[in-house]
Order: structure tokens, then sequence, then C-alpha cells
């Protein structure tokens, strides 16, 4: 697998959904583009911007800029960083900004921001006036190739991370990789996950390719748009066969059961960024499954030195605080994985791995067995 050697023409992945088909378009400085697209998508329309504070010291002038550029009318409600804004009280200054603006049925509401801002403002799209369209604008590495992409939206419960929310696609996704130069090294890095996460679970020469090759995606070569077109098009292609996970969709999730409970442990704070716990959750998923025999021992390192090479964390005891309780005692991980969206009727789901390269979804997985497993880790 071979990347261009320098930056070119955006990129355009197509996300397969009939009439709700949408593109993502990828590549540097395309938020310049964002007035002229919408205008020609949605000709007379009225925006409403969702931002979070520290992106819009960065973006929310350009944006609004674009979208003036283009004739169109916007307004905009920031909200707090960080997942505390995906709350019911951040739904609700979100929605009751945009009553407030009278955004209406025919017009869009604009996610600008990382993936917090992309779920929040998306799943207050799907219940405005019972369904509005919005346009979703990355501007983390993590949502470009993850959250920005299928249509899943919504806000955390004290019990669990994403328990409340909605299936509502954008109708365009725009990723400007410029937009990632000004992300913090560990914010970078924490993207990352989900971009390796796609090789481990489903492509081993992408995988092998991220081996090589990752040091460009973090300078920002012609690397970094191959890397996010890459991860799109696999999502795109999961998510036009399966949009509502009733099947293989919950392969994306490799990692997540473990690393979402991680989140909820350590309080959805800075502790630990999303992509860090689902780096620690791929890891441990890789373990799990070479304890079952599924996967070689050798396999599970391999993931697992990848991801330590790029400064993720991948061990329990890597994660801040490890030592406070709750995040050290397998019986709150086990409560918290309870709680997981992929359990079904009391019954653990999780994703595996038989190689680098290809996932599989196990149902009902023995939770003693996952017990004895997080015991075991945890003692290390």
């Amino acid at each position: 697998m071979t990347a261009p050697l320098k930056h070119s023409d955006p990129i355009t992945v197509d996300v397969a959904l009939g009439d709700r088909a949408y593109d993502i378009v990828i590549g540097r400085d395309v938020l310049q583009t964002l007035g002229a697209r919408v205008a020609a998508l949605r000709p007379g329309v009225r925006t409403a911007i969702v931002t979070d504070r520290t992106v819009a010291k960065h973006w929310l002038e350009p944006a609004q800029a674009s979208l003036a550029a283009a004739g169109i009318p916007t307004s905009h409600v920031i909200v707090e960083e960080g997942e505390g804004s995906k709350t019911y009280a951040g739904l609700e200054k979100v929605s009751e900004a945009l009553i407030a603006a009278k955004i209406e049925r025919n017009d869009l509401v604009i996610a600008l921001g990382g993936g917090v801002v992309g779920d929040l403002a998306g799943f207050a799209a799907a219940i405005l006036r019972r369904g509005v369209d919005f346009v979703q604008v990355p501007t983390s590495l993590l949502a470009q190739v993850d959250s920005s992409v299928g249509g899943k939206t919504g806000i955390n419960s004290p019990q669990g991370k994403n328990l409340l929310g909605a299936f509502h696609q954008p109708v365009l996704v725009i990723a400007d990789t410029s937009v990632l130069d000004s992300l913090s090294p560990r914010q970078f890095r924490s993207g990352y996950a989900e971009v390796a996460k796609y090789g481990v679970l489903g492509d081993e020469a992408f995988f092998a390719w991220l081996e090589t090759n990752h040091s460009g995606i973090f300078s920002g070569s012609a690397a970094r748009e191959h890397a996010i077109a890459t991860s799109c098009r696999a999502k795109a292609a999961i998510v036009s066969r399966d949009e509502r996970e009733t099947g293989e969709r919950a392969l994306l999730n490799l990692g997540h059961t473990f690393g979402h409970a991680l989140e909820a442990a350590t309080g959805f704070s800075d502790r630990l960024f999303h992509g860090e716990g689902v780096a620690v959750g791929m890891v441990l998923a890789a373990e799990f499954s070479a304890g079952l025999g599924m996967i070689s021992p050798a396999d599970a390192a391999r993931v697992e030195r990848h991801l330590a090479s790029v400064g993720l964390p991948t061990r329990l005891q890597d994660i801040a605080g490890f030592a406070q309780e709750g995040l050290a005692d397998a019986d709150t991980l086990m409560a918290l994985m309870a709680q997981d969206k992929k359990v079904k009727r009391g019954k653990l789901t999780f994703i595996l791995l038989e190689t680098v390269g290809r996932a599989v979804i196990a149902n009902d997985v023995e939770p003693e067995s996952v017990r004895a497993f997080l015991q075991q880790k945890l003692s290390e």
C-alpha cells in the first residue's frame, strides 16, 4: 500500500445510503469551501453552528466567513470543551439555542468541532422539530475518521457513555486536515488510535502501512490525507451495509467495550481521552483473544507495540490515577461494561481478534472469564 508523495486535490469518499447518501470531503484548507458546498447542496438555507470554546478561537470565524461569502445567514452556540458537555444540560443548552435561532426543518445545523460537538449537535438536530439536517465539520483526527461518519449521535448518561442518542446521518462532512495542526500532540495521538483500529479490525495491509508511515501522518504529509481517506472508506463501506448496527457494524467497536468502561471509571475526564481508552481497550481485546486461543500472542504483541510506539497508553497502569478506587477494581469495571450498548438481554458482546486484520463479533462471552482476565491485568 502506498500513499501519494504530495498533497493533491481534495479526496471525496461517498457514504452510499441511497437517497440519504452523502460525501466526505477530505483535504487541506477545505474549510474555506464550506459555504460554497452548503449553498450548492441547499440553496437559500439558514445555518446555526455548534462549536466549543477552544475550537471557536481557531475556526469559528473562518467557518462564518465562508458561509457569509456564499450569502448564507448563520448563528452560533458555544459549549464547553470535553465530555462534560455531552449531558442532559448540554443538550438542553444547544437545543434551546437552535430554537431561539429559529432553525427550521429546511435549515442546517453545522457541527464544528470534535467528537463531543458532533455527537451533541447531531443529537440536537435529530430531535429538533422532529429532525433537522446537519453538516459535520470535524476538527479532531478522531472525529474525522470515526465519529463524524455514520450517523451515530448522542449524549452520555451518568450510568454510561452514549446511552442516549439517535441514528441521524449528516448530509455532508468537511474534513479539513490542516485544522489538525492546531491539536495538541496528546489529542492527535488519541485520534490516531481510531485510525489504527481500522487496520487491526479489517485491513492488515493498512496496519502494516501504518507501522511504516505513521510519522508522516503526525507531521502532516500527504500520508495524513491517505490515512484519513482509507479510514473513512472502511467505515463508509460498513455503514452502507449495516447502518443501524444490527450486524457487522459492531466490529467498529473494537476496543470500545473495555474502553468505554475505563472512560466511565475515570469520570469521562481528561484523565483518559476517548482514543486513549480505545487504545488500551484494543490491547485488552487482543490479549483477551490470545488467552482464548483465537489470536497468536505475537499478533497481540504487535498491536500493543505499534500503539505504544506512537505514545498511546496500552496498559491499565498507564492511565492517570490508576490506583484510585473503581479503575483498579474488576467488579466495578464489569458493572460498567454491563451498561454497554452491545449488551443483549444481559449477555456481554465483545469484538475479538482472530489475527491482525480480522475481527469477529463474540456473543455471550462468559463474564467470569472477563473478570478473571481483568483481575490478572490489574495485578500486573
